[in-house]
């Protein structure tokens, strides 16, 4: 059973930077994906980052390229979210998913795959 714990999130002014982390276990796929979404109160769930085991080789949604940063350290079987230059806009629950690139990148499209090991996500508020 896959579990995942998202942690490192809070309060943060506009400008500021948070490091999210991703704990993943339980899960024996050789090739993966890690994604990382957010939803906003109101909205939708949407993906904004994703990275693979295989190359690293990171993606980023529009609204964050040039300010967050994925990376995933395998041996910890962790991922984190490195986020800067945060904006109120970025005011969400931030989640992860592990499985395989596929499906994570199925995940972004819109009406994406539906998920079934989602953890309990970790808060982030951007606010002065």
């Amino acid at each position: 059973q896959v579990q995942l714990v998202e942690s490192g999130g809070g309060l943060v002014q506009p400008g500021g930077s948070l490091r999210l982390s991703c704990a993943a276990s339980g899960f024996t796929l050789p090739v993966y994906a890690v994604g990382w979404f957010r939803q906003a109160p109101g909205k939708e769930r949407e993906g904004v980052s994703f990275i693979k085991n295989t190359d690293h080789s990171p993606y980023y949604s529009d609204s964050v390229r040039g300010r967050f940063t994925v990376s995933l350290d395998d041996a910890k079987a962790t991922a984190y979210l490195h986020m800067n230059n945060l904006k109120p806009e970025d005011t969400a629950v931030y989640y992860c998913a592990v499985d395989t690139p596929s499906i994570i990148m199925k995940m972004f499209l819109p009406g994406g795959s539906d998920y079934d090991h989602w953890g309990q996500g970790t808060q982030v508020t951007v606010s002065s």
